[in-house]
C-alpha cells in the first residue's frame, strides 16, 4: 500500500509539473528518462539476470515482442493498402501500436502482479525485444512510410552504445557462465531498482494528456484494439503451445504484449512526422486504458 501511495503521488506530481509553464518540462522529462534508461535498467539487469538459470524457453518470451511488431506491420500494412490510408497513418500505427510499453509501464505492473520473480522475464522481453525493435525496425518503418532516408548503417553502433543493452549482454554472459553479482553491489543496485516504479510513473505523468475529441478517431481505436486486445490474444493462442499455460514465462509474455503503446515508439513516429497527434494519443491515453485491460488479462490467465 505504501508503494502504491508513493506511485500515486509521483503521478500527481508529474501531472502538476506538466501544467507549469515556467518549468523546462522537456529537460525534466529528458533527465527522468535518462535516469530510467541509463541507471535504473542496468541496475535491474545486474540485480536479476545473473540469477536466471539459462534456458532455451527464455527465447520464447523475447520473441513475443518481435512477433507482435511484425504482425502489426503486416496487419496495418495490408489494411492501409485495402482502405487507402495515407502512408503517415499506416506508418504511425505500425510503429506505435506495434511496440508495447514493456519497461516504464510494464515493469511496475509485472512486479506488482507477479513479484520480483516476473521482473527478469520482463527485462529480457524489453531489452531483447522492445528496445532492439525501436532502435532498428521502427527506424526502418519510419524511413519507408515517411519517404525519408535513414542512415541504417548507424543502427548497430547505436544499439551497442545504449547502456542498458551493454549491461544486458554482460549480465546474460554472467548468467551463462554461472557468475553471480558481487555481494557488495547488491544493496546499491537493489536501492536503485526500488526507484524504478515511482520514477516510471512520474515520467508517465509528465507525458500524459487527455483529449476527448480524439477518442472518436477510428485510427486510435484500431491501434488500441491491436495493442491491448489482439496482440496479447494471439500471443496467448500461439505461445501456449510451446510454454505451459501455468508458467510465469507465458503469463508475463502475454501481459507485456498487452501493455500500452511505447512512449519511445511514439517519439520515433513523431520524428518521422507520422501523425504526431495520433502517436501521442496512443501512448498517452493508452496508459489508463491498459491498466484496466491488464487486470482483465491477469485474471484471465489465472
Amino acid at each position: 500500500m505504501t508503494g502504491a501511495f508513493i506511485a500515486f503521488l509521483c503521478l500527481l506530481l508529474g501531472l502538476f509539473l506538466q501544467k507549469q509553464a515556467n518549468l523546462p518540462l522537456e529537460k525534466i522529462t529528458k533527465w527522468v528518462n535518462a535516469y530510467l534508461l541509463n541507471i535504473v535498467l542496468p541496475a535491474l539487469a545486474l540485480l536479476y539476470i545473473p540469477q536466471i538459470e539459462p534456458s532455451w524457453s527464455l527465447l520464447l518470451p523475447i520473441s513475443t515482442a518481435w512477433f507482435t511488431f511484425l504482425l502489426s506491420w503486416m496487419i496495418f500494412g495490408v489494411l492501409g493498402k485495402l482502405l487507402k490510408w495515407d502512408n503517415q497513418t499506416t506508418g504511425c500505427l505500425v510503429i506505435v501500436a506495434g511496440l508495447a510499453n514493456t519497461s516504464f509501464m510494464g515493469f511496475p505492473v509485472i512486479e506488482g502482479l507477479y513479484g520480483k520473480e516476473g521482473l527478469p522475464i520482463a527485462l529480457l522481453i524489453d531489452q531483447g525485444g522492445s528496445f532492439l525493435l525501436v532502435s532498428s525496425l521502427a527506424i526502418i518503418v519510419g524511413s519507408i512510410y515517411s519517404h525519408q532516408e535513414g542512415n541504417l548503417s548507424e543502427i548497430p553502433l547505436k544499439i551497442l552504445r545504449f547502456p542498458p543493452f551493454g549491461f544486458l549482454l554482460v549480465t546474460i554472459a554472467m548468467s551463462i557462465l554461472g557468475w553471480k553479482t558481487p555481494e557488495f553491489l547488491i544493496p546499491l543496485v537493489s536501492l536503485i531498482g526500488k526507484t524504478m516504479a515511482p520514477m516510471a510513473i512520474f515520467a508517465i505523468g509528465l507525458k500524459f494528456s487527455l483529449d476527448f475529441d480524439s477518442l472518436s478517431s477510428k485510427f486510435y481505436w484500431f491501434g488500441m484494439g491491436y495493442r491491448l486486445l489482439l496482440a496479447p490474444l494471439i500471443v496467448w493462442l500461439i505461445y501456449r503451445n510451446f510454454l505451459p499455460e501455468s508458467s510465469l514465462e507465458l503469463k508475463v509474455s502475454v501481459l507485456e504484449s498487452g501493455m500500452a503503446p511505447m512512449i519511445t515508439g511514439s517519439i520515433v513516429a513523431i520524428q518521422y512526422d507520422l501523425k504526431p497527434k495520433l502517436a501521442t494519443l496512443l501512448a498517452g491515453l493508452g496508459i489508463p486504458i491498459s491498466i484496466v485491460t491488464s487486470m482483465i488479462w491477469y485474471y484471465f490467465l489465472g
